[in-house]
């Protein structure tokens, strides 16, 4: 028989970055009582992500950091083309890191849907669940976690 748990996650962020989620996640589960099924992760907020990634060389964090940053820098947007005009964000009403949050959501993952077995997420060997942080400073993030399965 299918049983489900619903619960909302309070995570404190120190601020851009990565946070790893997966020991956490894999503490809910086993409170729950279910065994295998489904874990949906939603992040509540529209200035950071969630994604799955390597968990053993930081460097990883390190270049995707970058590469996201370089793909949307703080100071504004460029013709793709590289040509033209700097056009600085119009949306800056939390600071001059609102706007890049967003996109950079905008162009990752707020929710994630993960298979468990055993009370644990299966992942690979070198996976990691993490919260990606897009503003400078820390925040209190909600994140919503529903599990469906079986004990």
């Amino acid at each position: 028989m299918l049983s489900q748990s619903l619960s909302q996650l309070s995570i404190q962020t120190s601020g851009e970055g990565f946070l790893d989620l997966t020991s956490c996640l894999n503490r809910e589960i086993s409170a729950s009582g279910l065994d295998t099924g489904v874990a949906t992760l939603a992040c509540l907020h529209t200035s950071c992500s969630l994604t799955i990634n390597e968990n053993a060389d930081p460097r990883v964090l390190e270049d995707l950091a970058a590469y996201l940053r370089a793909l949307v820098p703080p100071e504004g947007v460029k013709p793709i083309s590289g040509r033209g005009a700097l056009r600085a964000y119009s949306h800056a009403d939390e600071g001059p890191d609102d706007m890049p949050a967003h996109i950079r959501t905008a162009l990752t993952c707020m929710s994630l849907s993960l298979s468990f077995q055993g009370g644990r997420l299966l992942l690979g060997l070198w996976q990691a669940v993490y919260l990606w942080e897009h503003r400078q400073a820390g925040s209190n993030r909600q994140l919503s976690l529903h599990l469906i399965g079986a004990a």
